[in-house]
């Protein structure tokens, strides 16, 4: 909040000459901002008791909100298979480009844009060459436009990964093409249209950006680059070890400091610091919204189940296009019913989850 109200100051600078009231309205939200965040500060030593909301209520929501389809119990032990996973398969990485360089770090403002713009334009075109996917006119732009700025060290987790090879975060950057289809190419289905309740797509929308960047990995957009390999291991390890965080917070075995300090040991190589603002700032967000901090990964998980029934469907006549355009036309609604939709089965788990409704 103290943040906020710097922000507000330097926005009142900037419209300082705007016409109209937007310059004393400014300084109002300036001001009741100070006042919230001395409320804070005077209230904060009074919150004792515990954040999470236990095990019998995130089962409930997951259920009945979210439409995921595993409970708190069945969550801790996949996200314990994806860290155990994704570091066994790091280490193998590891080993064998042992003898290849190291990746060249982005290091200049110059270089930023050489590297990020190019990521964007090889990526567009290994969907094009390799028909992936239908690659509609707006999607390059919508990529192009979130590629950033440089930012010197020290870095955080994610930029750590991101100055090494801009591409991989452009795998997982589908949310801009999820956005820019929102606006250029919209459902026609009012409710598919916009962002739903309670975020609830999630395990669509996170999940399957995660589930992409291993999809494209196997799909041979990095095969010239041997470590880049190594990147997707890490990213799949860091949500692993973040998502149990959020999942001890829950059912308060752990503090909020205590989830930040298991995030930041079990991610591999010391980028997820405990100095940083990034491993605090995740497992606060994990423990306002339960259910998100695990549904890049259980989402991830429900695509592969999509993907692998549909190829089961179809056999040799199943293409990644064909799948991609139908997957992008059910719109942004929740993994579960996804599958249920594009298989027209319902699967097992999702029926479990629907008794008694």
């Amino acid at each position: 909040m103290k943040d906020q109200s710097a922000e507000l100051a330097t926005l009142g600078a900037m419209v300082a000459d705007a016409p109209g009231d937007l310059t004393v309205e400014v300084q109002r939200a300036k001001e009741a901002t100070e006042r919230f965040a001395a409320w804070l500060d005077q209230q904060a030593p009074l919150k004792t008791g515990t954040s999470g909301i236990g095990v019998e209520n995130y089962d409930w929501y997951l259920k009945n909100v979210q439409l995921v389809p595993f409970t708190w119990q069945d969550e801790v032990t996949l996200m314990e298979t994806e860290l155990a996973r994704s570091r066994a398969f790091l280490a193998l990485e590891e080993m064998k480009n042992a003898k290849l360089p190291p990746q060249a770090v982005v290091s200049s403002a110059a270089e930023h844009t050489r590297r990020f713009n190019a990521a964007v334009t090889d990526y567009m075109a290994f969907l094009t060459t390799r028909d992936i996917l239908t690659v509609k006119p707006w999607m390059d732009p919508a990529m192009r436009a979130q590629i950033g700025s440089y930012a010197p060290p020290p870095f955080e987790f994610f930029t750590e990964v991101d100055y090494r090879d801009p591409e991989v975060m452009r795998t997982h950057g589908y949310h801009w093409i999820d956005l820019g289809r929102m606006a250029n190419d919209p459902s026609p289905d009012p409710i598919r249209r916009g962002a739903l309740l309670y975020n609830m797509f999630n395990t669509r929308t996170e999940g399957f950006a995660t589930a992409w960047e291993e999809i494209m990995m196997q799909a041979g957009l990095f095969d010239a680059r041997p470590r880049t390999r190594e990147l997707i291991y890490l990213l799949l390890a860091e949500r692993a070890a973040r998502a149990l965080g959020d999942l001890r917070m829950t059912s308060n075995e752990y503090t909020l400091e205590q989830a930040s300090e298991f995030a930041s040991a079990n991610t591999p190589r010391g980028w997820l610091g405990l100095k940083g603002n990034l491993v605090r700032g995740e497992q606060h967000l994990y423990l306002e919204q339960p259910g998100y901090g695990t549904s890049y990964i259980i989402g991830k998980m429900q695509i592969e189940m999509l993907l692998a029934a549909r190829r089961a469907q179809l056999g040799d006549n199943i293409s990644m296009r064909q799948f991609m355009d139908a997957f992008n036309d059910a719109g942004l609604v929740p993994a579960s019913l996804l599958r249920w939709e594009l298989t027209g089965e319902l699967p097992e788990d999702v029926k479990r989850m629907l008794e008694g409704r």
